[in-house]
């Protein structure tokens, strides 16, 4: 099943909200994302459907190997992008809006040799 940009959106959502706490429900996902209830229910049902998360019986929302690898590698995109914005003089904050935009378009190539250019300039910032 093919991710569009919001299903990438949702699953780094649900990454880093577990990277602050063990247990991850719909109401946080749509806090995260400024997003309806109704919308993360829609959104839960399409990813659990494509194998890129499971619900358990209590609410927590966890990622599939699957639906981790996907919001790492957004993620990771997500920090370096912005990272670099920051570098060109962009402030944090439109950094990170700008970023959460490109994060979905940016070739392999292109965000290759970014990450590349990024590690050379900062070598004691891990990527």
């Amino acid at each position: 099943m093919a991710l569009h940009q919001s299903g990438e959106d949702y699953l780094e959502a649900i990454h880093v909200l577990h990277l602050h706490k063990s247990y991850v429900r719909a109401v946080d996902v749509a806090h995260e994302l400024e997003v309806s209830k109704p919308s993360v229910s829609r959104a839960m049902g399409i990813l659990r459907d494509g194998g890129f998360i499971e619900i358990e019986d209590d609410g927590n929302i966890i990622l599939t190997e699957t639906g981790r690898e996907v919001a790492e590698r957004i993620y990771e995109r997500h920090r370096i992008l912005t990272q670099w914005l920051i570098d060109l003089g962009v402030t944090p904050e439109t950094a990170a809006e700008d970023a959460c935009k490109m994060e979905h378009d940016i070739s392999i190539e292109a965000f290759a040799c970014l990450k590349a250019h990024l590690r050379e300039a900062h070598p004691n910032i891990s990527f």
